[in-house]
C-alpha cells in the first residue's frame, strides 16, 4: 500500500532583508509607471515575490523577485554590484538571470530577447522560478488591458502584437522544457488564454518562432532603410 508523501507546511522565515529589500525596489523604481499607463511600477515586482513566495520560494528569492528589474531598468552593472554587497551573491546571480539589457540605449529588442533565450535554457532552477514569475505576471496583465483595451495595446511594445506572443511562447516552451511546476504550469495557461484572445493559435512552435523572428528582422531591415 502506497503512502501518500506528506507536503510540509513550513513558511520560509522572512526578516528584515526582504523589508530592506522592498524599501530599496521602492526606492530605485519611484516615479516609473508600467508601459505607457499610470500603475506604479512597484506593484510589478511586488506581484512577482508574491507569486515566488506562493510557489515555495525562500527569502533570497523573493528578494530577487522585488530587485530584478533595478539591474535592467535603474543602473545597469553597477547596480548589480550595489545588490551583490547589499543582499549577497545568491541574490545577485538571481537578478542577474533575470535581466536582458545591462546598458542604456539597450539593445535591438529580437538580438536581446533571442539572446535572453538562450540564457535562461542554462540558468539555475531557482533563477528560472522567479523569472517565469515574472514574465507570469506580465502575460495576465497583457492580457487583462487586451480585454479592456484590444489592439491598441500593442503600441506599448517594442515586438508589437506578433513579437510579443512569439516572444512569451518560446519563454513558456523553454520553461515547460526542464522541470516545470506551479509557475510554468499557470503561465503555460496564460499564454494560452492570451494567443486565443489575440486571435493566435496557441502552440506555434519552434519552425514558427524561427520564421517570426526573420520575418521580424527583415521588417526593422526595411524600415531603416527607408522602404
Amino acid at each position: 500500500m502506497k503512502t501518500r508523501k506528506k507536503i510540509s507546511l513550513k513558511s520560509p522565515k522572512l526578516g528584515v532583508r526582504l523589508q530592506r529589500a522592498f524599501r530599496y525596489a521602492a526606492e530605485k523604481h519611484d516615479g516609473q509607471t508600467r508601459k505607457q499607463t499610470a500603475v506604479p511600477y512597484l506593484s510589478h515586482p511586488m506581484a512577482v515575490a508574491s507569486l515566488v513566495l506562493e510557489a515555495g520560494g525562500d527569502e533570497d528569492m523573493a528578494i530577487a523577485a522585488l530587485l530584478h528589474d533595478v539591474v535592467e531598468d535603474c543602473g545597469g552593472m553597477p547596480r548589480l554590484r550595489e545588490v551583490r554587497k547589499q543582499f549577497g551573491a545568491r541574490v545577485a546571480k538571481m537578478v542577474e538571470g533575470c535581466t536582458d539589457a545591462f546598458v542604456e540605449p539597450k539593445p535591438e529588442w529580437l538580438k536581446r530577447k533571442k539572446d535572453y533565450l538562450r540564457e535562461v535554457k542554462h540558468a539555475d532552477l531557482d533563477t528560472r522560478l522567479v523569472s517565469a514569475s515574472d514574465k507570469l505576471h506580465n502575460v495576465r496583465t497583457i492580457l487583462a488591458d487586451y480585454r479592456h483595451d484590444g489592439d491598441a495595446i500593442w503600441v506599448r511594445f517594442s515586438g508589437k502584437k506578433e513579437g510579443t506572443l512569439w516572444y512569451y511562447r518560446a519563454l513558456s516552451d523553454e520553461y515547460q522544457r526542464r522541470n516545470p511546476n506551479r509557475i510554468t504550469g499557470e503561465l503555460e495557461i496564460a499564454v494560452v488564454e492570451l494567443e486565443r484572445a489575440a486571435g493566435k493559435k496557441p502552440r506555434p512552435g519552434k519552425k514558427s518562432a524561427k520564421k517570426f523572428a526573420k520575418q521580424f528582422a527583415k521588417k526593422k531591415a526595411a524600415a531603416s532603410s527607408g522602404r
